[in-house]
């Protein structure tokens, strides 16, 4: 597997020195002048060495993290090929990890639909008077927010290591998709997009970066379906109160979520597809969307439990049990993606020297009063941030996001039978990012702030970089800290220091 990482490198390296000497490709000379144009070819990307270990693990008893060479290599490559109506693009990820998942697990990735990490884009565009086709694997942004807002609904993210999350394009997974662009006039244009099936944002299964709750469905759902057979029947019946049955029920679960309990949502059922309409008016940029699709997180509920109590307390299952209750395919979808609907505007514009970007959306899901535990609630989302440069020279840049839920009072208390039981019915997130640059621009130097109001917790990211030409050197770190139950203050443990070279080509 080695080989083949040293393989591609090698090929990187090699477009590098095709590129920088002149040789194959975009050699004008070689085209005899009665033939048609040949199609220009372009290729870029990066390469990065880069050292990035968690700040516990320099402790004595309490490092998990191994180094190695191949973990502090990695660099991107991308080709553009076309001629002065069709081009075609794709980029790859030259990344030891991503490669060996793709060669070794691939007969078995729990998550098919997937753009696989070492294809970062692939799709070619074609030119057809005012409108412009895409077709193929893309990363898609839409909305005006710097940050992800609530319009920028046509990628999932992946999530499954919080250390490049500023970096939203590299996070983005890209999807196979048809994008059609009509630009009707100077400043306005006609945007539809349609994806054949669907994926949620990734997170990472087991490990530091595993999200708690993940962690705590298995023991929830297990303790839910031995309380309600106490709650049922009074008192634990003997038919369900015996090791073999107790035991059968634990292995099969935990053989159930090992399994991974995301449905699948590769059919061309889970298609979805969306509008989107942005014109200049004055000095303002404003825009208009309409997108059916589904929420990119899950719903975690559990459906049947008491069919399945009564048949275990009844003899009708009993050990061994061979498969988690194939009786109630109900009972085997823990996880639901909820359909949606999103209608949402956005507006941009310079006022008194401030670039004020602002997002609104309202979503309606299937749960049209609020009372189905297994189904998200309606609700709105908005995000406005503007940047500026303040003394000094510092660049200011701030963003809030922010959600609210709508029917909370028929929410639940139960998080096994009602998805968003515990949850806040608002949720705020600010992010805030202060720059200055010296050395004529050569040095960067800037800190990152994310902070979840509701849940008191943050995430700090401090960072030094310079830049020489096609050079640069990063210094970073990452600081979580609030509380443990937050969505970022669970990752207190995940604090780290990162430096990395980069030479672009």
């Amino acid at each position: 597997m080695k080989n083949l990482f040293v393989l591609l490198l090698i090929l990187a390296c090699g477009c590098v020195w095709a590129q920088d000497f002149g040789f194959g490709f975009g050699d004008d000379s070689a085209t005899p002048a009665s033939s048609s144009p040949a199609a220009a070819v372009k290729i870029g990307g990066d390469i990065t060495v880069e050292l990035s270990p968690y700040v516990r693990d320099f402790k004595k008893n309490e490092g998990t993290q191994e180094i190695s060479p191949w973990d502090m290599i990695s660099g991107r490559l991308n080709f553009t090929a076309g001629t002065s109506n069709i081009e075609f693009y794709t980029a790859f990820n030259l990344n030891y990890d991503s490669i060996s998942e793709i060669a070794e697990k691939s007969p078995n990735l729990k998550k098919p639909t997937y753009t696989p990490l070492i294809i970062d884009e692939a799709f070619l565009k074609a030119y057809v008077g005012p409108v412009n086709i895409e077709a193929g694997l893309r990363k898609l942004a839409w909305g005006k927010a710097d940050s992800p807002g609530p319009l920028d609904v046509t990628n999932p993210m992946d999530y499954s290591d919080l250390r490049n999350i500023t970096d939203v394009k590299a996070i983005k997974i890209a999807r196979p998709m048809l994008h059609v662009t009509w630009n009707a006039g100077s400043f306005s244009k006609l945007e539809g997009v349609f994806i054949p099936n669907f994926s949620g944002h990734r997170f990472s299964e087991d490990g530091r970066w595993q999200p708690s709750q993940s962690k705590k469905m298995f023991s929830m759902v297990e303790a839910e379906i031995f309380s309600k057979a106490a709650g049922i029947f009074g008192a634990m019946p003997p038919s369900i109160d015996s090791t073999p049955i107790i035991n059968g029920v634990k292995n099969n679960l935990q053989s159930y979520f090992n399994d991974n309990p995301y449905p699948s949502t590769g059919a061309l059922e889970n298609y979805q597809a969306g509008l989107r309409y942005t014109t200049t008016i004055g000095s303002a940029d404003i825009g208009g969307q309409y997108f059916y699709g589904h929420l990119f997180r899950p719903s975690f509920t559990i459906a049947g439990v008491d069919a399945f109590i009564t048949d275990l307390a009844n003899g009708i299952i009993g050990p061994p049990i061979n498969t988690f209750y194939s009786g109630n395919p109900a009972l085997l979808s823990l996880a639901k993606y909820n359909r949606y609907h999103q209608i949402g505007v956005d507006y941009a514009q310079v006022l008194f020297d401030f670039n004020v970007r602002a997002e609104f959306a309202v979503h309606i899901t299937e749960d049209h009063s609020g009372d189905d535990g297994s189904v998200q609630n309606p609700f709105i989302g908005w995000s406005v941030g503007f940047d500026r440069d303040l003394i000094l020279g510092i660049n200011f840049n701030i963003q809030c996001n922010e959600t609210v839920r709508l029917f909370n009072s028929k929410i639940g208390n139960n998080p096994i039978i009602d998805a968003e039981a515990g949850t806040n019915a608002v949720s705020t997130r600010f992010t805030i990012r202060l720059s200055k640059n010296f050395f004529r621009d050569n040095l960067e130097s800037s800190a990152t702030v994310i902070w979840d109001v509701e849940n008191s917790d943050c995430y700090i990211i401090p960072a030094l970089t310079w830049t020489e030409g096609s050079m640069s050197c990063k210094l970073s770190a990452g600081i979580f800290a609030g509380k443990e139950t937050g969505e970022l203050g669970q990752y207190r443990r995940n604090n780290y220091v990162k430096f990395g070279v980069t030479y672009s080509f």
